[in-house]
């Protein structure tokens, strides 16, 4: 059934571009920070970059942004638990380490683990656009952006003048499994400074799991301000906190006496000022998060208690060279800290330097050109170079990319179990982890057509040292005994061989107003991965990733009505747990829907919404089971 589905949609998405339209408009911003910093046109780039409005959040089945990337074209996003509970978040292959989360520009990544880079502190109100940047940008990022970024920007970081206005959002959701969802948001804004504030709870009891429910309980809190000091100085400020507590039954074991919990807090604060000069900007950052994460695998246990803390700053400054040219230095320091019951007490510190060159060798012709020189306290040094070239005659644009990436591992896979008296199983950490490093080369190009349609085909590839991942090993090749049981099965953190990756992505974006009262806004995106490895040893990750995906949206409005389509097809390995029942299926097929009325005068709307509509019984990770149909229905209050 999922299939002749696909076919349907897939038909009908390529027959609306043949409808003509009355006003074409482009469905996306042609402007990303993402891949230079600063604002550019997206085909001057030479990068495959999604941009997608913060607004399309309301326009379709999702309860949280986690749940919103994962049918945005060429993000596999596997999920743990619903409605943002936790998520891994994939491009292009490899594993969820291999993906760095920024926010305005700020690393999000946690030193725990990948696991928590989906709590994404923003209410969606306040969300300007989410920028994904596709492949390496290891050259300006750094660690972790080896499969791609996704790049959040914000409403309050993004503005650079301030108009009067007062501004508010409410929102209220009821449904199955005792399911109330809320949302509020205000934002007042003078001549000279704006001031946010947001919150945003998904709960519901869940459907019922293995002796117990599927329960969440998720919140986030936000205020944001900015403020214009002079003609040249801006001075902008957030805090955030995300505290969250889920039922994470089979979560990361497949074990029948798992009826695990868990809770993560975290609070996020980011200080920026900007100045501009005679010349160019200059920019400083200063971030900290941190972040406490209880996990109980019984009610009874001890749970593993680990706190994190991280400090990131950084300082850039922008300045043409000439009219065609333009130069980006900066510097960045960071430091890593962990207190743990389980994997013990450590922290690191990390600085680097980078430059960024951007030329218009002629009217249609740019080039990039990023180094980027990295130290660490584990890895020591590593130069990470990147070129990029675009040529964009008339409705084409062509480009090229090419460069290094890098991932150092994080403290898990460094000290996981290390902690304990005695372990009798499980994935065990390996303080002598070595960094990832690979070089990745791609070739695209892409089609505005100017009825109100992008058509973008890119190819790539992936050649990855060092990969660390999790694979079985027996106790006699243990690096570290101490605590091991000589009975117990275990997966140890290694450096793979090599492992290469090549793909193929097709993305489709749509934005077309049909009458003065009727638009269709859509994404629709392929893509194909095949990861070869080298080592006889089997990995975890590597092994779990979508060899085809296909994911798509669409809204549309007539009149005071609006459809919302989000959906996803997947083929991966299959894998299978006997002793809980649970089984990784070869493919699946979801959809999700949202209709909505607006009341005249814009100001209220009623929505039902429908999630996994047609009753996939699917797992992203084995043994952990997401739900089947899920109903709900609410209100939102916009003055």
């Amino acid at each position: 059934m999922g299939r002749r589905i696909l076919f349907v949609i897939i038909s009908f998405f390529f027959l609306i571009t043949g409808i003509k339209a009355q006003d074409s408009i482009q469905e996306l911003s042609n402007i990303t920070i993402t891949a230079s910093l600063l604002q550019q046109q997206q085909k001057e780039t030479g990068r495959n970059v999604i941009s997608i409005r913060g607004d399309y959040f309301n326009a379709l089945a999702v309860h949280s942004l986690d749940e919103l990337l994962r049918y945005l074209p060429g993000v596999e996003v596997q999920q743990r638990g619903p409605q943002g509970a936790q998520s891994n978040i994939i491009l292009r292959g490899g594993t969820f380490q291999q993906v760095l989360v920024i926010i305005d520009g700020i690393r999000l990544n946690d030193p725990l683990t990948g696991h928590f880079n989906s709590y994404i502190p923003l209410n969606p109100a306040e969300i300007e656009r989410i920028e994904i940047l596709k492949g390496s940008a290891a050259a300006i990022y750094g660690s972790e952006a080896v499969g791609g970024v996704i790049n959040i920007i914000s409403r309050s970081f993004h503005q650079q003048s301030f108009q009067p206005k007062k501004e508010f959002r409410g929102r209220l959701a009821a449904g199955e499994y005792a399911l109330l969802n809320g949302e509020a948001y205000g934002r007042i804004a003078t001549a000279k400074s704006v001031f946010t504030a947001g919150l945003q709870s998904n709960n519901a009891n869940g459907p019922a799991l293995r002796g117990t429910d599927g329960f969440f309980h998720l919140h986030n809190a936000n205020i944001s301000m900015a403020t214009q000091l002079s003609k040249n100085w801006i001075i902008r400020f957030r805090a955030a906190a995300d505290i969250r507590s889920f039922n994470a039954q089979n979560f990361f074991t497949t074990f029948t006496s798992d009826t695990a919990r868990e809770k993560v807090k975290s609070w996020w604060n980011h200080l920026r000022m900007e100045i501009k000069t005679r010349k160019g900007l200059l920019q400083l950052d200063a971030g900290y998060k941190q972040l406490r994460d209880q996990y109980w695998f019984r009610p009874a246990a001890t749970p593993n208690d680990n706190k994190t803390n991280l400090f990131s700053t950084q300082a850039f400054y922008h300045t043409t060279l000439g009219k065609k040219s333009d130069y980006t230095t900066g510097i960045q320091l960071m430091r890593k800290a962990i207190r743990s019951n389980d994997r013990g007490n450590h922290r690191l510190w990390h600085g680097a330097l980078y430059s960024i060159f951007h030329q218009q060798a002629s009217k249609n012709f740019h080039l990039h050109e990023s180094i980027r020189l990295d130290w660490d306290e584990n890895y020591g040094v590593i130069l990470a170079p990147q070129f990029n070239m675009a040529w964009s005659p008339s409705k084409f644009s062509f480009r090229l990319s090419a460069g290094r990436s890098f991932r150092d591992a994080d403290f898990t896979e460094r000290y996981n179990n290390y902690n304990k008296a005695l372990v009798t199983s499980g994935s065990i950490g390996n303080p002598a982890l070595q960094a990832e490093q690979s070089w990745n080369l791609e070739a695209g190009m892409d089609y505005y057509s100017r009825h109100g349609w992008q058509l973008r085909t890119t190819i790539f590839r992936r050649w990855h040292r060092d990969l660390i991942d999790w694979t079985p090993t027996p106790y006699a090749e243990m690096p570290r005994k101490e605590n091991l049981s000589p009975a117990g099965s275990y997966s140890l953190a290694r450096n793979l061989e090599r492992i290469n990756t090549s793909g193929l992505e097709i993305d489709w974006l749509i934005k077309k107003k049909l009458s003065a009262h009727s638009s269709i806004t859509g994404t629709l995106g392929y893509t194909f991965i095949r990861s070869a490895n080298e080592d006889a040893v089997p990995s975890f990750y590597i092994s779990s990733h979508a060899r085809h995906l296909l994911n798509f949206t669409s809204q549309i409005t007539i009149h005071s009505f609006s459809l919302g389509i989000n959906g996803l097809y997947k083929e991966r390995n299959s894998r299978e747990a006997t002793a809980i029942g649970a089984r990784i299926s070869p493919s699946y097929f979801i959809m999700g829907l949202k209709l909505s009325y607006i009341l005249p005068g814009n100001h209220c709307r009623f929505y039902l919404q429908g999630d996994n509509i047609f009753n996939t019984s699917y797992s992203d990770l084995l043994g952990a089971s997401m739900p089947g149909r899920w109903l709900s229905g609410g209100i939102e209050i916009t003055l």
